[in-house]
């Protein structure tokens, strides 16, 4: 699963690399909205949700799906600005229809984005993305009455909330990490200035990459996606506050950005998703779940695991070779024997809770 961006006879000038305050402002929002994402920003988080006046806090949670478990495509620029104020200043000059479908993109679900006709303008399409708000709870759906009543007002007020945002926190928040950015991209630039795409790209991130073709790049998330940057390039934003997500603008009629954690001191390679739904898999069967409860406790080999559950040494053998190959067992051999033993940091990588069930 990925998201494939084409970038076939690009030229190099149209690969950016830069810093956005409001891609940067709308990554801090996303984790005031789910802390439980970034636990390393916790302190952060209670400390600025405990500054904040009653009427701000009270606008963010009403626009808060704008920005909690997808960014709309509009606070991610393709060309950013220097200040906040001047990226909110080209947010103004996108169109009601452009902007009321994104915000009913990250409002309703992305299934508005096969919408062709406007919500604005169509009823059939207006009552489908109503419905959808209202399935997805109460603020959503009066969200999304507001914004198809009176686009002008919404987004005059959504502006004003991330003024006040910038007055509250982030001027503040911002000035600590503008020269962590600032580093990120002189790397990232001169990478790609004298080592080329390949080079930039893999210093992204281990889940960006170019393609063997060098005509795409690859950026490995959860969605089977394809688009363009033909005509307009692909911009990519470092953040501080967005680790560890890579958050990206793939719609049809938008230009491809990605924004990407920058490097951590110690970065940990990222799991391809690939080996992530191989382990899923191999823990989905139960007997596997009952070997792996056994090899908790120490390492056996294929006879005394037949034995303890009651199985054939060839049925053993079966499941030990699919959670070696998902990369959850260790093998070492002892004279005639091949002992087995779980493979603890991976299996914790998995979840604390999967961990807990498999122990106890």
């Amino acid at each position: 699963m990925t998201l494939r961006i084409d970038i076939g006879g690009l030229p190099p000038e149209r690969l950016r690399f830069a810093a956005s305050p409001l891609a940067e402002l709308t990554a801090m929002l996303h984790v005031l909205a789910e802390p439980g994402h970034h636990p390393q920003l916790g302190g952060w988080a209670a400390d600025v949700r405990a500054g904040l006046p009653p009427a701000l806090a009270e606008r963010l949670r009403e626009a808060e799906f704008l920005w909690r478990s997808a960014q709309a495509d509009f606070l991610l620029p393709a060309r950013p600005r220097p200040t906040l104020a001047e990226e909110l200043d080209d947010v103004d000059r996108i169109d009601d229809e452009t902007y009321v479908t994104a915000a009913l993109v990250a409002t309703c679900g992305n299934r508005v984005h096969s919408a062709v006709p406007s919500p604005l303008t169509d009823a059939v399409v207006r009552e489908r993305a109503l419905h959808l708000a209202q399935a997805r709870g109460a603020r959503q759906e009066a969200f999304a009455e507001r914004l198809l009543a009176d686009p002008a007002a919404v987004r005059a007020r959504v502006r004003r909330t991330l003024e006040q945002c910038a007055e509250a926190f982030f001027d503040a928040a911002w000035a600590g990490v503008v020269v962590q950015l600032a580093t990120d991209l002189r790397v990232k630039n001169d990478l790609l200035k004298h080592q080329g795409v390949a080079a930039a790209l893999a210093a992204v991130s281990g889940a960006v990459r170019l393609a063997p073709d060098g005509d795409h790049i690859v950026v490995d998330k959860l969605l089977d996606k394809t688009t363009s940057a033909h005509g307009s390039g692909v911009t990519f934003i470092p953040s501080v506050f967005g680790r560890p997500h890579l958050a990206a603008v793939h719609a049809p009629g938008w230009q491809p950005v990605v924004q990407y954690p920058v490097a951590e001191a110690a970065p940990a390679e990222p799991v391809p998703l690939e080996t992530v739904t191989l382990r899923l898999e191999a823990l989905a069967h139960p007997v596997r779940l009952r070997l792996l409860r056994t090899l908790a406790r120490g390492s056996h080999t294929t006879g005394e695991l037949a034995h303890a559950w009651e199985l054939s040494p060839p049925e053993v053998s079966r499941h030990l070779a699919v959670l070696r190959r998902a990369g959850l067992l260790t093998a070492r051999r002892q004279g005639r024997y091949v002992r087995y033993a779980l493979n603890l940091p991976d299996l914790t990588a998995l979840g604390t809770d999967l961990l807990a069930a498999v122990l106890r």
